[in-house]
């Protein structure tokens, strides 16, 4: 007697509401919060001649970093 191999395919399941919802929004307030923050703290000390230099500089690391951590979500 020959047993037949089944693949039994299942519904891809969907996604929990935690991940779905509650987490884009989370990483979007935190990317968001860190942005600022850090946009914030690159004025505090300003060496005079580099401030709009200095400024974009920090905003444009800031963004890739939170890019990089928080894009996958």
């Amino acid at each position: 007697e020959a047993m037949l191999d089944v693949e039994v395919k299942s519904k891809p399941s969907q996604p929990h509401w935690f991940e779905r919802y509650v987490q884009p929004c989370v990483a979007e307030l935190l990317g968001t919060a860190l942005f600022v923050f850090t946009g914030c703290l690159s004025v505090i000390e300003v060496v005079p001649g580099t401030e709009k230099m200095q400024a974009a500089l920090v905003h444009g690391l800031a963004a890739g970093v939170i890019v990089a951590a928080l894009g996958d979500i």
